[in-house]
């Protein structure tokens, strides 16, 4: 298993790192991505803060994926802050896109699918036609998500996802230990948001992603 959007005390989770990767394992996850908040304050302290916990996550048996999520930049930040995420050795990069429950600013999910270093948009909302193709043509995922409110547009990036044959990885968003989900629950979430059950299978097993 794997889970792209997690996050810890170094933005607004409530775990420390070798706490939420403990748990991951004992759920049986192979792999986690770390992604705390980032904007130009912290992005690159957050890649290099989060470095040392490669050998934490290792001797649990769990691949740790050392990350961001780019969160309420203005667009045109977005590609200069993803190079510099990528620079300090960041091994996934989310950008936090259009939900529909926050104020991010119009302009966002373009910006994101546009970018050839940014891997994960994180809950994109109603996401466009236009932005789920430079999506596809720059094989960023489009992310189905279990985080409430997040997750009212499910539907609707499955949808679009599927009419331009997007990548897409279902992340749970994790704050706090309970968001973590095991693999029934993961499925559910792929199944609710209406992917077939072949679909929801070959999407829960990261095959597809590039940075897996």
């Amino acid at each position: 298993m794997y889970d792209l959007h997690t996050h810890t005390i170094y933005s607004d989770g409530e775990l420390l790192p070798a706490e939420l990767i403990r748990r991951a394992a004992v759920l049986g996850y192979q792999t986690i991505g770390i992604t705390d908040h980032a904007d130009r304050s912290n992005i690159t302290s957050l890649v290099h803060t989060l470095d040392p916990m490669r050998d934490t996550a290792r001797a649990y048996g769990i691949r740790l994926l050392v990350g961001v999520e780019i969160t309420h930049v203005p667009p045109v930040e977005i590609p200069i802050l993803a190079h510099e995420a990528r620079d300090a050795g960041a091994d996934i990069i989310i950008v936090h896109g259009e939900t529909i429950t926050e104020p991010v600013a119009p302009g966002t999910n373009a910006a994101a699918c546009a970018c050839t270093d940014v891997d994960v948009l994180a809950h994109p909302g109603l996401i466009s036609i236009a932005d789920a193709r430079l999506a596809r043509e720059n094989r960023v995922a489009l992310e189905i998500t279990s985080r409430g409110g997040h997750n009212r547009t499910n539907g609707h990036v499955v949808c679009v996802a599927r009419a331009e044959e997007c990548l897409l990885a279902v992340n749970s968003d994790t704050h706090a230990p309970s968001d973590l989900m095991g693999m029934a629950e993961r499925m559910q979430v792929a199944r609710g948001a209406g992917l077939t059950e072949v679909e929801s299978v070959s999407i829960l097993s990261g095959k597809n992603l590039p940075f897996l």
